[in-house]
């Protein structure tokens, strides 16, 4: 009886970004290959707008808008990144839609991107991190290589401990 008043055990994030979906392993950085910041996926964008992933609170806009965080009602957090190094690009590029303690839904627009400017220098892979490990049990994620939808497609559920 008491079982309905339990939160659900898991969340379901969805892509932020239209692409094509890649194994976090995949990514050209050992920082997030190797799981050092926290577990997830990546993903190669086809178009420049990040879209909310989770329903949640913007907890961290990065000063260069090329790197977000959220947190879930559940206390998940998801770090969202924009391609590899663009820090170096220090905004130019970047347009954000929310800032810091704003609450978002499932598909609400974040931030555009350039997806040229920053192909000239850097790598697109844009990684979706899980950063606080600790309250998650395991992480089951859809498989890579196909074509995704910007919060449409669900590219990984996360069950908590």
């Amino acid at each position: 009886m008491f079982e309905l008043f339990k939160k659900k055990k898991y969340v379901d994030i969805y892509s932020p970004m239209k692409g094509r979906l890649l194994p976090i392993e995949k990514v050209p950085d050992p920082v997030f290959a190797q799981k050092m910041v926290g577990d997830g996926v990546a993903i190669e964008p086809k178009e420049g707008t990040v879209y909310s992933p989770v329903d949640g609170t913007i907890v961290q806009l990065f000063p260069t808008k090329h790197a977000l965080g959220i947190r879930t009602e559940e206390g998940l957090e998801v770090l969202i990144h924009i391609g590899m190094d663009t820090v170096e690009m220090k905004g130019n590029g970047f347009e954000s839609f929310v800032s810091e303690g704003e609450k978002v839904k499932v598909g609400d627009k974040l931030v555009k991107f350039d997806i040229e400017l920053i192909k000239k220098d850097h790598p697109l892979t844009s990684p979706i991190i899980i950063t606080n490990m600790d309250i998650v049990d395991k992480i089951v994620k859809e498989s890579g290589g196909e074509e995704i939808k910007a919060g449409k497609t669900k590219v990984m559920r996360v069950y908590l401990k």
